[in-house]
């Protein structure tokens, strides 16, 4: 009897610690800070065009959205954790200097100056640090589906 009741607990562990294993390779924020400036707000289907001599803009959604702005604020050494949203973000570098990395390329960064924006298409995991000696400010605009979550955090590449 005491046999099983050690094999069973050993078994029960040992599923624990696989669980908890997997729970533990989603990395965590350090040194975020996320303001919510607003969000989510409804946003029906659009289908906008403009253009001039220089310069178009095409944007189109299918279905409702929800759109959010968001401030991300990260202290020298920061990082956002691996993640990845529904949907497309727009992203304006307030201050500081953003180095983006993506999943599929997770050893090269891309960097952002103050002053500068890029967009996340919402196509795979990245993570945004602060390897800089100042704060880093971000100001995000997303479309997201409706009711979608607005960070789906992720597993380290």
């Amino acid at each position: 009897m005491r046999s099983r009741l050690l094999s069973a607990c050993a078994v029960i562990a040992g599923a624990l610690g696989l669980f908890t294993g997997g729970v533990a390779l989603a990395t965590s924020s350090q040194g975020l800070t996320t303001t919510i400036l607003a969000g989510p707000v409804t946003l029906e289907e659009i289908d906008v065009k403009t253009m001039s001599e220089d310069h178009s803009v095409k944007i189109k959604t299918k279905g409702v959205s929800d759109v959010w702005v968001v401030q991300n604020r990260l202290a020298p050494g920061g990082h956002t954790g691996w993640h990845s949203h529904p949907g497309p973000s727009i992203v304006s570098v307030a201050s500081g200097q953003a180095t983006e990395y993506h999943a599929d390329d997770p050893d090269h960064g891309i960097v952002h100056a103050a002053g500068t924006a890029f967009v996340d298409d919402g196509d795979g995991a990245h993570l945004i640090r602060n390897e800089g000696s100042v704060d880093l400010v971000l100001i995000a605009f997303q479309i997201l589906p409706e009711g979608a979550p607005r960070r789906i955090d992720e597993n380290q590449p």
